[in-house]
């Protein structure tokens, strides 16, 4: 697309930064609320919704109306709209509803914005603890108990020192299960049930590499755009760019990120 002008950046992220405020004011009544109900959106298996979710989309949704009517918008909860500016939000309302039921801090608000190919923002947010990841667009920070500080991912270390985050341990198929079994064991640690906020930890130089398969566009945009900025590497098992998910790769570094890679591929299905 065309060179973006300082006004439009500071709209983008002021809108960014007002969608993130207005979901977390959607959905922090709801959690660990006595009582809180979630549907299963999977004919097979458990895939939940809560109101939480709907509530955060839809008024993310109205103010997208009202700041940037003719922009597009792809949301997990309420679909696709078309737009004609050539830009996109992209909404995940709460990324890891199964951690949001369950309790636990790992899920966060997902909202990126950028053309067909990919975001040149994207916003990581975690309400219950308040912290806000922020990157693209020359930024590349967090804001939140303990002020605000740069993001960078950490320097390269041999995979036999990395740390490897993931959400379920059979992280897709039994083959790719097995290709990422494979990858941590080289690794010199594995933690489960991230959701989002692995790839936050990622941004933050906290780990080295978030391994997962079968995301879809919303689920990865905002962390892809973070982490980027952030001056590490997201491709799927591949090395190819996935804006649109898929099973990915998010690393540190190139080096760290190429070690994964070939181990990835070695195991991977179809190769």
């Amino acid at each position: 697309m065309d060179p973006i002008s300082d006004s439009l950046k500071a709209e983008l992220l002021d809108t960014a930064n007002a969608l993130a405020d207005a979901a977390r004011s959607a959905i922090l009544p709801h959690f660990r609320a006595v009582g809180l109900a979630a549907e299963n959106k999977a004919g097979i298996g458990f895939d939940p919704v809560t109101a939480a979710d709907r509530a955060a989309e839809a008024i993310m949704r109205d103010i997208l109306a009202e700041r940037r009517p003719e922009d597009g918008i792809l949301g997990e909860e309420y679909g696709a709209k078309t737009g004609t500016t050539g830009l996109t939000w992209v909404l995940d309302p709460i990324d890891g509803t199964r951690g949001f039921i369950s309790g636990t801090p790992t899920w966060g608000v997902l909202i990126a914005v950028g053309p067909e190919d990919g975001p040149i923002l994207g916003v990581i947010d975690q309400p219950y603890i308040g912290e806000r990841f922020v990157g693209g667009l020359g930024i590349a920070e967090l804001d939140g108990p303990m002020g605000n500080a740069p993001l960078r991912t950490r320097a390269p270390r041999a995979l036999s020192q990395a740390t490897i985050l993931t959400t379920f341990p059979e992280v897709g198929t039994d083959q790719e299960g097995a290709a990422f079994h494979r990858l941590s064991a080289n690794a010199n640690l594995t933690r489960y049930g991230m959701d989002c906020y692995g790839y936050a930890l990622l941004a933050a130089g906290q780990v080295d590499l978030v391994v997962e398969a079968g995301l879809f566009a919303y689920d990865i945009q905002a962390p892809l755009a973070v982490i980027e900025a952030a001056g590490g590497v997201v491709t799927d098992w591949e090395g190819h760019p996935c804006p649109m998910g898929g099973r990915v790769l998010a690393a540190a570094n190139t080096r760290i990120h190429a070690e994964a890679l070939e181990i990835l591929r070695g195991t991977a299905p179809n190769d």
